[in-house]
C-alpha cells in the first residue's frame, strides 16, 4: 500500500477529527482533504460538503465529548485502487471505547475526495 494513502487516513482521524485546536485542524484539513470533499455520516443523512461544513460538524461533536476523547486506529489502513479503509475507536486512553467503526475514503489526486463513516453497532 502507498504510505502516503495510509498517512492521509491516519491524519484524517488523528489530526482532524481528534484535534481540538480550530486553526491546526483546518490547516490539516486543507492539506489532506479536497476542497469539495463530501462526507457521508449516515446513509439517510445529507452529504456534508467542504472544509467549513465538516469543521462545523467536528466542533459540534467535540463539544459533546469529554476533552480526553480521541480516535485511535485499531488496524493499519488498507487500500484498493483509490478506495481506502481504516478501522478506529473513540474514547479516552486506556478506557473502554465509547464508539468504534471504520472510515472508507475515496482518494483522488493525493487528497481525500469522499469520506464514508460506518459505525459499529453498540455492544449489548
Amino acid at each position: 500500500m502507498n504510505d502516503n494513502v495510509a498517512q492521509l487516513l491516519a491524519d484524517s482521524l488523528l489530526k482532524v477529527w481528534s484535534e481540538r485546536d480550530d486553526e491546526q485542524r483546518m490547516n490539516v484539513m486543507k492539506r489532506i482533504y479536497a476542497s469539495d470533499i463530501v462526507f457521508y455520516e449516515t446513509d439517510n443523512g445529507p452529504a456534508i460538503t467542504g472544509h467549513q461544513a465538516i469543521d462545523s460538524l467536528i466542533k459540534t461533536l467535540q463539544n459533546q465529548w469529554p476533552p480526553e476523547f480521541a480516535f485511535t486506529l485499531t488496524k493499519p489502513a488498507v487500500t484498493n485502487h483509490g478506495v481506502s479503509h481504516v478501522a478506529w475507536t473513540l474514547g479516552a486512553a486506556n478506557a473502554i471505547p465509547v464508539a468504534s467503526g471504520m472510515d472508507i475514503a475515496i482518494i483522488e489526486s493525493g487528497l481525500i475526495k469522499e469520506l464514508y463513516l460506518y459505525l459499529d453497532e453498540p455492544a449489548t
